[in-house]
């Protein structure tokens, strides 16, 4: 490696203030406020890199991909098929045909729990979850259980929002299929030990599916180290596009599931009589994808991964403690979530205001963060709650903009006496 190359490959240090500017809409106002956007967990800002390349794409190379031999049809396949090399070096796969592209995480695990499911559980085989997952990894469980007649069970959540281990233990039996965990609880910022869980489950000769469209963008994560079956990246708070995202799976699982949609694209031969497959993993990749999107999403993977997943989670994890510090010190708060291991996700409440009222007022002074009951009712259920109010940060956040969020629920206080 020349000089020039290896200079490449140095990390610059961890400058948030050069890292907000390379994301143009935190520079605007929310009325007449400085914005304090503290809802990444929902949906992360897009970085002038991501925006630049979609807007590239649409300007100057966009066509069709894999079926054009001229010349825009071969320069977007190519930037297409570099993409899965990028989210297979994110995630450390083996091979990128471990990596298909999906609309987003939901559609990843309605892809498994779609294709997967149908060919190897049966009634009676059971699925297990955990009472911290998201709506997007109950509901397909549910609807193939109205279909197959499966179980479903869920590992108990204790009081700080961690994982009862030993429940776990005694949930896991002969029965037991397929384990479907988030990496990183979307309301508590909890943090499973996923690769514990994952030993668990195999040595009961079940698989493991694990979300993590939280953890992608704050933890660095190798599937070859944890050694699950699948897991699930989302875009959209991965820095990326919107309507993107991919679903990592073994490669010998992948070749023996059959296709979860039929369009072009996935096919070898089509006639009356019978279809031909294409090859994994474009036989899950049905009709036009979206094309620049994907390339935007490449972008926004290079993008952490040039800041360093691990200077990203140290960073948050300082932003977060302060937080947690400062949130702690005003009287009537309560943090919901205090688990030992938790990554940049913080939910609240305020006595009795309804975290509607507090989310209302916090915008007026320009702060933006998430309310109610965050696509987790079953964790809403069992921590006795309706809805909470969620601050989740960044790359981008600052002490300062815990610094703003603290003095706009002081304002709560006081307007609600």
């Amino acid at each position: 490696m020349n000089a020039v190359a290896a200079a490449s490959k140095i990390k610059r240090p961890f400058d948030v203030a050069r890292i907000r500017a390379d994301f143009p809409i935190l520079s605007r106002t929310i009325y007449d406020k400085p914005l304090v956007f503290l809802d990444s967990a929902a949906s992360a800002q897009k970085p002038r890199t991501v925006i630049d390349v979609l807007s590239r794409t649409y300007e100057n190379e966009y066509a069709n991909i894999h079926r054009g031999v001229y010349y825009l049809s071969q320069k977007t396949t190519d930037a297409f098929e570099a993409a899965r090399e990028t989210a297979r070096r994110l995630l450390n796969a083996r091979e990128t045909r471990e990596i298909v592209f999906v609309r987003g995480g939901t559609e990843a695990i309605n892809l498994v729990a779609q294709s997967w499911g149908p060919t190897n559980l049966k009634a009676g085989d059971e699925v297990v979850l955990t009472e911290l997952e998201h709506h997007s990894n109950i509901v397909p469980w549910q609807l193939l259980r109205d279909r197959t007649g499966i179980v479903i069970r869920a590992i108990p959540v204790d009081e700080t929002g961690a994982l009862d281990l030993g429940a776990y233990a005694k949930i896991l039996n002969p029965r037991t299929k397929l384990v479907a965990v988030t990496h990183c609880s979307n309301v508590t910022g909890t943090v499973p030990p996923v690769k514990e869980i994952t030993r668990m489950a195999h040595a009961q000769g079940a698989l493991v599916l694990v979300d993590g469209c939280q953890s992608a963008p704050r933890l660095t994560v190798d599937v070859q180290d944890l050694d699950c079956d699948f897991y699930v990246v989302t875009g959209h708070k991965l820095y990326g596009p919107s309507g993107t995202g991919f679903l990592y799976g073994k490669g010998e699982l992948l070749d023996a599931m059959p296709p979860y949609q039929g369009g072009g694209g996935m096919i070898r031969r089509v006639s009356f009589e019978k279809t031909e497959y294409a090859e994994v993993p474009h036989r899950f990749e049905a009709g036009t994808p979206n094309i620049a999107g994907t390339i935007g999403l490449a972008a926004a993977m290079d993008y952490v991964m040039d800041l360093g997943l691990d200077a990203i989670e140290r960073h948050e994890a300082k932003v977060l403690d302060y937080a947690h510090k400062r949130l702690s010190e005003i009287n009537s708060v309560r943090i919901v979530g205090t688990a030992k291991e938790k990554a940049s996700i913080l939910s609240f409440n305020i006595g009795e205001v309804h975290p509607h009222d507090v989310g209302t007022i916090l915008d007026r002074e320009g702060v933006a963060v998430r309310v109610g009951h965050h696509c987790a009712q079953p964790l809403m259920d069992k921590l006795g709650l309706v809805a909470t109010v969620r601050a989740s940060f960044g790359v981008y956040n600052t002490m300062e903009d815990v610094d703003a969020l603290c003095a706009a629920v002081q304002k709560v206080q006081r307007f609600f006496g």
